[in-house]
């Protein structure tokens, strides 16, 4: 009878494990390729310019795929998709933005800024007045702000259905009572309707609304059905919401000269705000960052938003849709709703 010696016996566990290893590199692989398979295959689908091609394409490009994984042998079939995830990527990144479209008339007009010193003349404002969300007559208007005079930054977030998700809106408020509020967006053509879906792709380009909170605000708490406005004053200091706005104008005129793609993803309402500041000065990351809905909790943790309260407490003393909907035509709006929220005295 032969005894194993003891190398031999401690290298018999390594045979499954490696075993095991292998079958586990297969599936990983297997389902990274298939990813980067139905990430081509939608890109064709929503992205091709021409409409009557889209579906074809697509399917003929998931078909090709599947013949290559069947027919050619194993060692080099993983090429196929591979390869076509290559050809496929270099062209969706060979697509460009265009401010020169059929856009919708609320977001026709870019808004840009000129800054001299602490001055900042930012020109055509939004305001619009509106019948129906989609009734309504757009009007624009030119302001200079005055940096020193910067007292408050704001952040308002609006809630449509999950409350895992969020659109949110930033605002900054001078010593004069004017505030000035920014909403990262989607700048949709003449008949376009936003999808979350399509926005994780090249269908929309990226605007920068500015406008008065009457136009912005009043739009979501007033007359979209289903929509929950909640507003925080964020606790910056002078230097930081100084640069806060200029972050704002800088990047909102860098889009009126050469624009950009929204995603849904990487570069949203809410992303937007992080990216758009130098690295240094981005907040480290967090996953409430891209579900954005839980921002709140985020803020309240680092101490961004008051903690006087608990936060639930805090953020059902926050929602303003009753306060908006019972504010006067003829009155004050952003100080109107201000009345009576946590640390929101304007």
């Amino acid at each position: 009878m032969t005894i194993p010696s003891p190398a031999a016996s401690a290298a018999k566990p390594r045979g499954p494990l490696r075993t095991w290893l292998r079958r586990l590199a297969f599936v990983a692989g297997g389902g990274a390729l298939l990813l980067l398979t139905g990430w081509a295959a939608a890109a064709l689908y929503f992205d091709v310019r021409v409409p009557a091609l889209r579906a074809p394409l697509a399917g003929l490009y998931g078909l090709a795929v599947l013949a290559g994984w069947i027919l050619v042998q194993r060692r080099v079939r993983v090429l196929f998709p591979l390869g076509g995830f290559i050809l496929v990527l270099a062209w969706w990144l060979s697509l460009r933005p265009s401010n020169d479209r059929a856009w919708q008339p609320d977001v026709a007009v870019l808004p840009y800024a000129e800054i001299a010193g602490s001055r900042v003349t930012v020109h055509h404002i939004r305001n619009c007045d509106y019948r129906t969300p989609a009734d309504f007559d757009v009007r624009h208007y030119d302001r200079t702000y005055d940096l020193d005079a910067l007292r408050t930054v704001d952040l308002y977030m609006v809630y449509w259905g999950s409350p895992h998700m969020a659109h949110t809106m930033v605002s900054f408020g001078f010593a004069d009572g004017a505030y000035l509020c920014f909403s990262i967006e989607t700048r949709k053509e003449t008949g376009e309707d936003y999808s979350a879906v399509k926005g994780l792709f090249r269908q929309f380009e990226l605007t920068y609304v500015v406008a008065d909170e009457r136009d912005l605000v009043r739009l979501r708490t007033n007359y979209r059905e289903g929509e929950d406005v909640y507003l925080f004053r964020l606790n910056t200091t002078p230097v930081q919401a100084r640069e806060f706005f200029l972050s704002y104008v800088r990047t909102m005129n860098d889009l009126a000269r050469e624009p950009r793609w929204y995603n849904a993803a990487t570069n949203n309402c809410t992303l937007g705000i992080r990216v758009q500041r130098a690295v240094s000065d981005r907040a480290p990351w967090d996953w409430r960052m891209l579900v954005n809905g839980h921002c709140d909790e985020l803020l309240y943790e680092r101490g961004k938003i008051s903690t006087a309260l608990p936060l639930a407490e805090l953020k059902r003393a926050s929602l303003i849709n009753p306060r908006a909907r019972a504010v006067g035509a003829g009155t004050d709006f952003s100080a109107a709703m201000r009345q009576g929220l946590p640390d929101l005295a304007p």
